[in-house]
């Protein structure tokens, strides 16, 4: 995968994307978003792929939107809103979605400041670790817009509502000491263990999970969230462990877990998601 804005590296079975603007402070471009979303959906495609983590190269994780040149600003005419289907919708937002959907486990590794996008592109992902010195922002409200990247559903579901429209009407920077103590982040290291602690967690992932399973279960989580009722989750529940209980990784995480060893699962994400997946689609509830 070559690109111009942002590396990517496979080792361990963890791909890196590093964000490599560091004398632009890691502001985001068209040509940003358009790599990334290319290297999640080509993440997504490649069984060789267990996790992806996320990071910035320098000092800051991403310093927001480009607002330098023709490639920032909002506006059907500015760069801040992307032409797709017909009509404008905001591009930070496909790529929110895509980390959605991703049937990967996305972890993101914020090594320094992040603002505006910086902060709302990493809200779908699973895992947030964070720099001790690490500052945080939504600034929208300052510019005379409004959040972006699906962050108005994303935000209030991670740090609560009352937590969300502080950060969002006020548009004030915030410590990574508040970030932590309101959810967004899950730890807090100091910025040059941020990469390798993130790794770590990823290599975790990689090693002792099923990636069916955990492609199944982040997909749970996630879209259970609007569900009224918990009997939702009993359905979907027993309809991914009666597919997945009588299947090979199953007796592979058994069989390890009473050896004790590392277990090895044979079933991969491309193949062997069961036939309900996904679930959520019209086509699944036509079915």
């Amino acid at each position: 995968m070559g690109y111009r804005d942002i590396r990517c590296q496979l080792a361990d079975r963890v791909l890196t994307l590093t964000i490599d603007r560091p004398e632009q402070r890691n502001t985001i471009t068209y040509g940003v978003l358009d790599e990334l979303l290319d290297a999640f959906a080509r993440a997504d495609a490649d069984d060789d792929v267990r996790v992806v983590v996320v990071t910035g190269a320098g000092e800051f994780f991403s310093a927001g939107t480009d607002l330098a040149g023709s490639s920032g600003g909002y506006g059907p005419d500015a760069s801040g809103f992307k032409p797709l289907r017909g009509g404008s919708r905001d591009v930070g937002g496909e790529l929110a979605l895509r980390v959605f959907g991703s049937t990967k486990p996305v972890i993101a590794a914020i090594n320094g400041t992040a603002v505006g996008i910086g902060v709302t592109m990493v809200l779908p992902m699973d895992v947030r670790i964070a720099a001790e010195d690490a500052r945080f922002g939504l600034p929208f409200t300052r510019r005379g817009i409004v959040p972006e990247s699906c962050a108005t559903w994303f935000l209030p579901r991670i740090v609560g509502i009352a937590t969300a429209v502080d950060w969002a009407i006020t548009g004030r920077i915030f410590p990574a000491a508040e970030a932590l103590a309101s959810g967004l982040v899950r730890e807090l290291v100091p910025a040059s263990e941020v990469l390798p602690r993130a790794l770590e967690v990823a290599s975790e992932i990689a090693a002792h999970t099923s990636p069916v399973s955990v492609a199944l279960t982040r997909q749970l989580m996630w879209r259970q969230l609007g569900a009224p009722d918990p009997l939702s989750a009993n359905r979907l529940e027993s309809r991914a462990l009666l597919a997945l209980g009588t299947r090979a990784d199953a007796a592979e995480g058994v069989a390890a877990f009473r050896q004790k060893r590392t277990p090895q699962f044979p079933l991969r994400v491309s193949r062997d998601l069961p036939d309900f997946y996904p679930w959520w689609t019209e086509e699944a509830f036509d079915g």
